[in-house]
This record gives C-alpha cells, structure tokens and sequence, in this order.
C-alpha cells in the first residue's frame, strides 16, 4: 500500500480515519476492504456479522490483512448486551450483577476473560463498560447495564472492570460520558435532558469517569444527552464545553473520545448525521461510532465528504480533524504492541466452537450475584414447571436476537419444562390455562416500570399463591412468591443460576 501525502489525499484519509463503520453480512466486503486501504482505521462489528469464533477470527485477519493496525470495535458489555454470544446469551453476568456481589477482583477478573475472548477473535477495543450511575430507577436504556445507583460502587467497578479488559490487550471505551444514568429517556429515539445542579454532576455522574481515567481507559464515549447546566444548547457529544472544557481540560483526559452512535434520533432526527459528525468532530470527538442501523458505503462516504468540505468550507478547523485522526491511529498503535502480550488472534479459536466457550468465572459471578428469598414452606422442585416470560419492549442496545429467560436452563435440570411468552395484553388466566396442573415459574424484567406485568404477576400470585418469581431486570419490586430469585440481569448465565435455585441444584 501507498502512502498519500498531498494535502487534499491527507484530508480525506483523515476524515475517513475518524469513522468507525459498520457493514452487513458475515464475511469482509469489497467497499469496505478498499475504504481500509483509502484511510479507515477502524471497523465496528455487531451480532449480524457474527456466527462463531473462527469466523469472527477470519473476518478480522481479512480486515487486517489490509491494514495490521486496524481497530476493529465492538458493543459486548455482556450480560444483555452481547454481539459475540447474540444468539446464545450471554456466558457473562452485566455490570448490575457484578454490582451486586462488589467484589472488585472478580468483575477484573471477568473483564479480563471477556477481553481474552474478543482478543482470540481479533476485537480490539470495545465499547464498554457503562460508568453510568442508574440513579433514576425509571432510566429505560441503563438499567442493569449500570453497576448500580450508588456512585462509590459504580466507580470502582468501572475501573476494576477497565484494568481486567485492558490487561488482555482490548482497549475499553468508557461511556456514556457525561453520565446517562438519570434520564427516562432513551436516546436512541430521542433527546434526553438531565436537569442537575453542576454541584450533583460532581458529585454523582463525574465520580466514575474520573476513576475511569485514573485506571487509564484508553477511551471514552459522549451520550446524545442535554445536561443544561453545562450547555443548554447542544447535547454532550456536540457540545465543545463539555467534551473539550470538561473531559479534556478539567478531567485532565488525553485519551480518545468516541461518540456514541450518530445515527440515534437525538442526533441524526435533530441536526442530521454529516452536520452532527462535523459538530462532534469541532467539539472535540475524534471517532465517529456509525452502522449499527446505517452499514453501507454510501454512509461512509457521505461523513467523509462532510468532513472534507466542512475544513474546505472554514467549518472546521483541519488540525483539530489531523488532531482526531492522530489520536485514532496511535490507540491502534497501543492495540498493536498490546497483541504481543496476549495469545495471537484466533490462535486459541477451534473449528466449530461458538463465541464465549471456555472459562466458567461467567457463571461463578453469576451464582454470587443470585439474590434468593424463599418462603418457609419451599422446597425445590422436582417436577418440570411451567415457565411464563412476560417479555416488556426492549431498548435498542439489547439486540431482539439474544434469547433471555429460564426457560431452556430449567428445562436441561428439569427435562419437560413447557414454557410461554407473555405480553401487554396478557392475563394470569392465560398463563394458568397453559400451565394446567404444573407449578408456575412467573419470569418479569422490571417488574418496578411495567404496571402491566406488576398486575398480571399479583394476579397470579393470588390464584397460585406457590408461584416461584424470577426478576431478571433491576429488583425494583418487593420480592414475592414462594422463591422470589432476583438475577441482576437477563444473560444466558443468570438464568442457570436461577434455574439451579429453583431445582436445588
């Protein structure tokens, strides 16, 4: 490959180094192979590009094989947020659960294993962990993805959780800078506004990401978020007082500063994506996170062209756009150095094996982290239940791929458990129809903010008052039924965990 030194070549290879791009199918595209070779430093992967290990290992060395340096991303916080395992579940507990039990060595000890993982398949910088403080029991997109409500916990397990991934030489992106935890909004389908007190910003949101840069996370992500206090016009990731006067110049932070995706409605439903790269970009971001929904060429190639003619235009200054690109390409230069002191990728990765096999501390965190409170009269089961999911709308960050609930872990302990998935228009007469004689297992996730599922859980209770409850969401909810099992979330892991409480395992 060449290296293109005319001014105008390094201005569109910079604008293209900023992007961090996705893209379709399971296997590295023709556009986005020649785009790498133009300038991209860095690629996004989401569960649609992923069918198992030695895949995702393949697909990445293609991608390297055009550039040995390359950033390939990814949003695997684990727990319900998982793009490596999005068909299985998780083999990992979320932050909420790691929250729950506080030990600060075993969620290092989990993030490493989990950087470990992506490492094996060539992922080297991944957008996590959430550093949110879930101080609003009502926030529709942090919840369990938040290591809790109270700020002391929630930074020091960021920090734990940023040393472990970047020991196994994945680069942690910490977000959702300045903090997204006090919204009830969720800013995929629009603009949340937090209306807090500088001094409360300080003392609760800031708290994490100041120990998120003490431990060194080689990046950050801006929330689509209005925090009016600090700019009562633009959003954190558009705003230059609070990418640049508060994380850079306050915080004290050199790190790279990454957006959260452009293509979510408060930006791309406000300003529009290319005039909110450029605003990003002036404010002090210095990567683009685009393509979970928008994953084409043509999306590409608008944001560059945006970014070319906004410095052509006198819109944005080119050093800062030279400045962004340098910051992209010397974290790939840490990720490159960081791949000699981990096994090289796919070297542990068999034929056939699918993402996320290997060590059980998922599990091990997962059992600790099981809140169990059980009636006097309880005994574990022996026959197979029944299993009603009552299943509320998901956000966006939790892909409507990934399996949750009980249902399959009860039924390898307890072979002939039948289940059903339940909705905003179900009742308990529809859950005690299907169940017949079988002792119900009522599975709700945020039973707190659904008064739907709340209603149809007392229902039930009140006609099988032996109902066992498993709450895979936040435990916002007096506990109730004979066993009452709160998971701290809904990964594949959690739901063994609580299927061995309720057989006895």
């Amino acid at each position: 490959m060449t290296t293109m030194t005319t001014g105008s070549d390094t201005l569109t290879r910079d604008a293209l180094a900023v992007l961090q791009p996705g893209f379709t199918g399971t296997s590295a595209p023709d556009w986005l192979l020649r785009r790498i070779g133009e300038g991209l430093a860095s690629v996004g992967l989401f569960g649609r590009n992923i069918v198992s290990a030695p895949q995702v290992a393949a697909l990445t060395a293609r991608l390297r094989a055009e550039r040995d340096d390359l950033l390939v991303a990814i949003d695997e916080e684990g727990g319900d947020v998982t793009r490596i395992e999005v068909r299985t579940g998780s083999s990992f507990p979320g932050n909420l659960a790691l929250g729950a039990v506080d030990d600060v060595d075993l969620t290092r000890e989990v993030a490493r294993e989990l950087g470990r993982r992506l490492a094996e398949c060539g992922v080297n910088l991944n957008w996590a962990p959430s550093a949110d403080v879930n101080s609003n029991p009502d926030n529709p997109i942090i919840g369990v993805r938040a290591f809790g409500a109270e700020t002391g916990l929630v930074a020091r397990h960021t920090a734990a959780y940023i040393e472990g991934l970047q020991a196994a030489g994945v680069a942690a992106c910490t977000k959702h800078f300045p903090g997204h935890g006090d919204t009830n909004v969720d800013s995929h389908h629009a603009m949340p506004r937090i209306d807090v007190d500088l001094d409360t910003l300080h003392a609760r949101e800031l708290v994490p990401f100041r120990a998120a840069i003490a431990a060194g996370s080689k990046s950050v992500m801006s929330a689509h978020i209005l925090l009016p206090a600090l700019d009562p016009a633009r959003p954190a990731t558009l705003s230059p007082r609070i990418l640049t006067g508060l994380l850079r110049e306050e915080l004290g932070y050199d790190g790279l500063i990454v957006s959260d995706a452009v293509e979510m409605q408060a930006i791309a439903g406000t300003v529009g994506i290319e005039r909110g790269s450029v605003l990003a970009i002036a404010a002090g971001a210095d990567a683009l996170c685009v393509g979970g929904g928008l994953a084409d060429e043509g999306t590409v190639l608008r944001l560059r062209d945006a970014l070319v003619r906004a410095v052509r235009d006198g819109d944005l200054a080119e050093e800062r756009l030279a400045d962004a690109a340098a910051r992209v390409r010397a974290l790939a230069a840490w990720t490159r150095q960081a791949r000699g002191d981990v096994a090289a990728p796919g070297a542990a990765v068999q034929e056939g094996t699918a993402p996320g096999t290997g060590s059980e501390i998922g599990l091990v965190a997962a059992r600790r982290a099981a809140r169990i409170t059980a009636s006097p009269s309880w005994r574990p089961l022996e026959q197979a239940p029944y299993v009603a999911t009552f299943t509320p709308v998901m956000n966006i960050a939790v892909s409507s791929e990934t399996p949750w609930s009980i249902a399959g872990e009860l039924a390898a302990l307890l072979p002939g458990t039948e289940s059903g998935t339940y909705g905003t228009d179900s009742s308990a007469a529809d859950v005690l129809g299907a169940a017949g004689e079988r002792r119900v297992v009522a599975v709700v996730r945020d039973e707190h903010r659904h008064p739907w599922m709340a209603a149809a859980l007392d229902a039930l209770l009140a006609a099988r008052p032996d109902t066992v409850v498993v709450e895979m969401g936040v435990p916002g909810a007096t506990p109730r039924g004979a066993l009452h099992v709160a998971t701290h979330g809904a990964a594949r892991v959690c739901g063994r965990a609580a299927a061995e409480a309720i057989a006895g395992v």
